[in-house]
């Protein structure tokens, strides 16, 4: 009797790992935005261990970049694009459309993620699908996830990723390969509310070409009867972002992570500004550029996440004097 249910238990664990497809972590994004496509790995080729993971590129996803993995020797093909791109003003006719991590050693037994991030073009119709066909080779053999058919029948779908639309006046004709937009005009932002949260006079910093790090400042208000807290924040420029407190201890100023969060007490404004509270932006991806707009999502433990456009003044810039965008919004 125990030995059927381990033989049965055993199979079943061999069932779902052969029919685990490899997806992106991301289910959707937005169209005209930044965003980040992470493949996920789940298994290797009939047990055998995984060496190389390619991924395609398609039309509608440009300016992109790799990230780098240990282990791994990163390979890049490029080709010309279906319909050129805007890219701050200057036309993209080609870029990257293949990217190839090879070298590695993914044993079966485990997971691993691979990840491109790149630029959804503006024009790509909300309510369409993106398809990122994948191949994993392996010591004995081969694994492809390349059906774009979008049918939920084929034991090869091709990772895939839901447009939705974008805020309004983002973008030119195929968006930005900065990850944040272009500044229109100075006019001040609307107020962004969720809930009992409402944000003004979000705006960030200019950064120099290689400066690893940038600052993110806003005004938080909770107008509800209970408090909130700010737990998390992100964005597609930066591969890591921390809530961070500046303090004064025996005359040296401080900063810490604020690991638990900050809370927005009920009925009070908190001021997220430069020498106190602030959000970090760590291993910037690229710089902030003066008069562009940085976008990130806060993430609060009852309002819920929510997208805020920073406009990115100059690089001593306070709220009064860094460039507003209603655009954003």
């Amino acid at each position: 009797m125990y030995k059927s249910i381990l033989v049965s238990c055993v199979m079943a664990a061999l069932a779902g790992s052969a029919f685990a497809h490899a997806s992106l972590e991301q289910k959707e994004a937005k169209a005209g935005a930044t965003t980040k496509i992470t493949l996920r790995v789940p298994h290797g080729c009939d047990g055998a261990a995984t060496d190389t993971v390619r991924i395609s590129l398609p039309d509608g996803f440009y300016a992109a970049k790799p990230m780098p993995k240990a282990g791994w020797t990163l390979e890049t093909k490029t080709g010309a694009y279906a319909k050129p791109y805007d890219n701050h003003g200057t036309e993209m006719t080609e870029g990257l459309r293949e990217v190839v991590w090879t070298g590695g050693h993914l044993a079966d037994a485990w997971y691993d993620e691979f990840t491109v991030r790149g630029v959804v073009g503006g024009d790509v119709e909300p309510g369409s699908v993106l398809y990122f066909p994948s191949v994993q080779n392996c010591e004995t053999g081969m694994v492809d996830w390349t059906d774009t058919s979008g049918s939920h029948d084929v034991p090869n779908p091709a990772p895939s990723l839901k447009i939705v639309a974008g805020d309004a006046g983002h973008g030119h004709s195929g968006g930005h390969g900065q990850g944040h937009d272009s500044t229109h005009d100075m006019a001040a932002p609307a107020p962004i509310t969720s809930g009992d949260i409402t944000i003004t006079n979000p705006f960030s910093r200019a950064t120099l070409p290689n400066a690893p790090v940038g600052g993110g400042f806003m005004t938080i208000t909770n107008t509800g009867s209970t408090d909130d807290r700010l737990i998390a924040v992100e964005t597609p420029v930066a591969m890591k972002s921390e809530i961070h407190e500046m303090s004064m201890t025996d005359q040296v100023m401080k900063m810490r992570e604020l690991t638990e969060g900050l809370v927005i007490p009920a009925g009070e404004t908190v001021n997220l500004k430069p020498g106190g509270f602030h959000l970090m932006f760590m291993k910037l991806q690229e710089p902030l550029i003066k008069g562009e707009t940085l976008h990130v999502t806060l993430t609060f433990e009852k309002a819920g996440s929510i997208d805020v456009p920073l406009s990115i003044g100059a690089p001593n810039a306070k709220a009064a004097d860094a460039p507003m965008n209603h655009d954003s919004h």
